[in-house]
This record gives structure tokens, sequence and C-alpha cells, in this order.
């Protein structure tokens, strides 16, 4: 395995799956080596067609006492849920009987949550770039929620708090205003900086936008254009940057063989959450993780599509892939 300075990555990420009860008070408890108090947490029901859910800890709960939910398949303004009731010392709480609850808690439907811990809430105030920013980062897992006010200026930066470069940026308008706007999405393994994949469709990596304003992100400041998907002048944003930890994340790219017995593709640990884009052609995200199936199988396909709020895809093996302790062994269609 490789080095790390992580000794339990259960402290800043788990994947955990739960039953939905269709009644306040459903507390989802993670069962990893350490708690987990989550500060963003996506959630998707695996047995339904409907929406992914994102809340996080830096948007917190609005005035009503609903929390702040984003939908990264869609293009969504930011709404607010009743049915997510908490985030918890080792987990989160759901509940809720209205039609929308069941995006979190229908009776019987079966569930997973991603779960990444920032800063437990506490944000503080970010000069480093040209947009003041609040930040709660956590350096050491290397991830970071970033809530910022756009100016509409080309070449604009905003600080991430990481103190290194993030691999992979995702940034989101909250408001509809003037429309409701794509999740644009930076990543080390692009083409360039001038190049951008959006997490709520298919398509394939396009310069069309050029979100990033043609730059990459610093130690420091993450830069945008004037582009309203991620700096549209007085709106408001969320960005969640990641940066790439030695044994513990791996923010990289391989090439398809289009073989059965795909190629190897080496991370230096087991992956407790893998997210893949073609970024040549139109082709869902494809989500993976070890708590929906734990053990590699031949048939070992349980996909969720991040673009999608199809249920989960158990069918023919397309997208099968081995979860390994060194590496993902990719299979093709």
């Amino acid at each position: 395995m490789a080095y790390t300075n992580i000794d339990d990555p259960s402290a800043y990420f788990q994947a955990t799956t739960y039953t939905g009860t269709n009644s306040s008070g459903n507390s989802i408890t993670n069962s990893g080596n350490s708690d987990l108090q989550p500060d963003m947490v996506w959630i998707k029901v695996r047995t339904y067609d409907n929406p992914h859910i994102i809340q996080d800890t830096s948007r917190g709960f609005a005035g009503n006492g609903e929390v702040n939910l984003l939908v990264p398949n869609t293009t969504g303004a930011e709404a607010t849920n009743g049915a997510f009731e908490s985030f918890d010392s080792n987990g989160f709480t759901v509940g809720g009987t209205n039609p929308t609850s069941r995006a979190y808690n229908g009776s019987t439907d079966s569930y997973i949550a991603w779960q990444w811990k920032a800063n437990g809430g506490t944000t503080s105030s970010n000069t480093d770039g040209s947009i003041t920013t609040t930040v709660q980062a956590n350096q050491d897992a290397g991830f970071s929620i970033i809530t910022y006010t756009g100016n509409g200026t080309a070449g604009a930066t905003f600080g991430h708090g990481l103190g290194v470069a993030p691999s992979m940026v995702i940034v989101k308008k909250r408001s509809a205003t003037p429309l409701a706007d794509s999740w644009g999405v930076w990543h080390q393994g692009l083409t360039s900086a001038a190049y951008n994949l959006l997490l709520n469709t298919n398509a394939a990596e396009s310069n069309s936008w050029n979100v990033w304003n043609s730059t990459e992100p610093t130690s420091s400041v993450i830069t945008v254009s004037n582009d309203s998907t991620g700096n549209y002048n007085g709106q408001p944003y969320v960005a969640y940057a990641f940066a790439e930890k030695q044994g513990y994340s791996k923010f990289g790219k391989y090439v398809g063989n289009g073989n059965s017995n795909g190629p190897f593709v080496y991370t230096g640990f087991k992956p407790a959450f893998v997210l893949i884009k073609n970024i040549n052609t139109t082709q869902v995200w494809i989500m993976y993780d070890g708590a929906r199936k734990p053990f590699n199988r031949d048939d070992n396909v349980a996909s969720l599509y991040a673009s999608e709020s199809n249920a989960e895809y158990t069918g023919p093996s397309f997208h099968n892939l081995d979860i390994l302790s060194i590496c993902l062994k990719k299979y093709s269609k």
C-alpha cells in the first residue's frame, strides 16, 4: 500500500447503505472504524427513479428549518426539504412523510449515502482571491466546501483553503437567476484548463464555456471566467474542491481497451468510492462504492449514474468493476 499520513480513512469518508421508514427520526449510523460526522452528504435512492440529493453543513438549513439541497443530476436551483433532519456525530437523520421525502426515506426503499468530512461545519472567511469566500477545509483529507458570490469578472479568483492545488473542483450556482445553470467540473485529467465537464449531463469534455478561464487551480485559488456556471455577478455559488492525498484519494485517467478484461488502474489503496466519466464521448457518470457491493464477483455490477435519476442498474454486466486492494479492474461493454 502507498505511504499515507491518514491512519483511518473512515474518519474522513464513508459510504453507508440504509432502508427508508417513511417516518421521522430514521437515524443512519456509520459503521467505519472511526465515527464520522459528515459535512457533505450525497444521497441516492437505489430502488426508485428519483434524483440525487446533496446537502452540506456550509449551506446548512434554511430559515424554515429545512435543509438546503441541490440536485446534481439537474440544473435546478437550491431548494429545501424537511426530510433531512440533522447531521449527527456518526451519521445523519432523515424522516418525513410528504411525497418529496422519498428521495431520503421512502418506506422500505434502499438508499446509499456518500459522506465527506470537512471541518465540522466551522467556516472561516478566505480572502486569498479577488472574491472573498466562506470556506471549511480539511487539509488532511484534501476536501473543502466553498461558498461565494460571483462578480461577473473574467479571471476572478476565489480561495479554497486546501493549501495545495485541487485535483478536482465541482461548482454550482445556487440560484435560478437569470436561469438555473449546470454543475461545472474541472479535473486534472481533462485536456486542459480550457475544458470542463458538466456533472448533470453525459456530455464529453468541452471548451465551449471555458468555466475556468483557461487557468488551472493553484495551491490557494481557483480561477473562473465570467461564465454563469461559475461566476454570474451577484449570484450565490457553492464549490467542492478535492486534492489528491497519497494512500487515501486518487484523481487520474486511463485509456479503455474495449475488452471484457479491461485495464488495470493503480490507485495504491482499495477505494471506498469510485466515479468514472468517459471524457471523449457522450456517456453517463458511473458511480461505484464498496458498501453496495462489498465483494467482487463476475456479476459485480451495482451502478448508479450521477447524471441520471435512474434506479440502481443491476442488469447485464456492461459496467463491471473489481475494486481491489491496490487497483481497479475495469470491465467494458
